[in-house]
């Protein structure tokens, strides 16, 4: 994978870290998906903004994620965003609560 673009300092909340650790994701994973333009589950015009702010270089980037598990026989989710700032300066890894 070759990033498209430099995430700058890379920070997770804390309870973005507990999710992390309870779906069994590695931050890394989400980072990964998000500097190769992998949007997650954002709506095409969302995604259309962050193709366009790759371009300019003007704008924060915003990736969505769904994380996925069964657990006794009981589907969880739950939701991660992970958000560059538009000077690329830092990466947040967050749950949407948290914005």
């Amino acid at each position: 994978m070759t990033p498209k673009f430099h995430p700058g300092r890379v920070v997770a909340t804390r309870d973005a870290l507990h999710v992390l650790d309870r779906f069994n994701v590695a931050a890394l994973e989400l980072l990964g998906r998000h500097l190769s333009g992998d949007w997650g589950d954002l709506c095409s015009e969302d995604k259309a903004a962050n193709d366009a702010a790759l371009e300019s270089g003007q704008a924060r980037l915003l990736s969505a994620y769904t994380l996925r598990r069964t657990a006794y026989g009981v589907e969880e989710t739950d939701r991660l965003w992970v958000i560059t700032e538009w000077d690329r300066s830092v990466t947040t890894i967050l749950r949407p609560s948290e914005y």
